[in-house]
């Protein structure tokens, strides 16, 4: 795992389960998983954003927040 995917592992940790997480439900798991995703899936958008013609983000950004339902 790199240490950007840590850095962000870490972050949802501290902020949706800032007691222990050894002890995490099922519900708890959810909760982790995505917001986990959601933080992979705007990192993915913001790199697009600074790589990427203004005509390609136009018609990408709006395609990933409508299929992983993220907002930037």
């Amino acid at each position: 795992m790199n240490q950007r995917i840590q850095l962000l592992m870490g972050q949802v940790l501290d902020e949706k389960f800032a007691g222990t997480w050894s002890v995490m439900d099922l519900q708890d798991l959810t909760k982790f998983a995505d917001r986990f995703a959601q933080l992979i899936v705007q990192e993915c958008m913001q790199l697009n954003s600074r790589e990427l013609s203004i005509t390609a983000i136009e018609r990408l950004l709006p395609m990933y927040q409508e299929h992983f339902g993220v907002e930037e």
